[in-house]
């Protein structure tokens, strides 16, 4: 996030931070589900990139990487606790491999942007790739040594060990596609957060810069 604090994401969100939501319960996963942790900025994005994905059952909004215990969304993009927004993806591998979900996280952000996320800056919108596993983590590497050489320029998003993840609030799951409607938005009133979205990625860049970077190859733009 920015000095003064006013990402298109921060002004949207003001009103429902002052709710005080809970937070979401973690549904039960079939014992042969595997996840991947990655962050790729804003994790609302990355949560409806990656639920289009076939094999993969579910996408969870959250926070890691970070120092304190139980962040909550105004902690983290407040800056100084050190997370990440995050998404943790549950997936099939019958269906789709880490290596494939690999190949196209890193088409889907900018790999080369160590300062955040298109519009959204600051630590807390950092890509990165969560993992402790070894064959996760030499995974992660040679895909993004691939990335690296069909991009043809340096990339910056680490591969770090894998931490504690904390869900966001209920209010960010599925953020996307939810018909409830928000009362007050720097995109409108009583808009539907489904509409908000669309019209923050928009604004925000997002599908603009991932497809003048990656052109064809980007797996989540038309």
């Amino acid at each position: 996030m920015n000095s003064n604090g006013k990402t298109w994401k921060s002004i949207l969100l003001a009103g429902l931070i002052a709710l005080g939501l809970g937070a979401q319960q973690q549904p039960a996963h079939a014992a042969d589900q595997e996840t991947l942790i990655v962050a790729g900025g804003c994790f609302w994005c990355v949560e409806a990139d990656f639920e289009k994905v076939k094999g993969v059952t579910e996408v969870v909004s959250g926070y890691t990487g970070g120092t304190m215990e139980n962040p909550t969304y105004k902690d983290v993009t407040a800056g100084g606790t050190g997370h990440y927004e995050a998404a943790r993806i549950h997936y099939d591998p019958a269906q789709v491999t880490r290596e494939q979900l690999l190949h196209m996280f890193f088409r889907s952000i900018d790999p080369t942007d160590a300062g955040g996320q298109f519009c959204d800056r600051g630590e807390s919108y950092r890509t990165a790739i969560f993992a402790s596993d070894p064959n996760v983590v030499e995974a992660a590497r040679e895909a993004k040594a691939e990335a690296e050489k069909a991009l043809g320029q340096d990339i910056v998003t680490p591969i770090l060990p894998r931490q504690t993840f904390y869900e966001a609030e209920d209010y960010h799951q599925d953020y996307y596609k939810s018909d409830e409607r928000i009362a007050f938005s720097s995109v409108g009133l009583g808009v539907k957060r489904s509409t908000a979205y669309k019209r923050y990625r928009n604004g925000c860049g997002r599908d603009a810069r991932v497809r003048a970077l990656w052109g064809d190859a980007a797996p989540f733009v038309n």
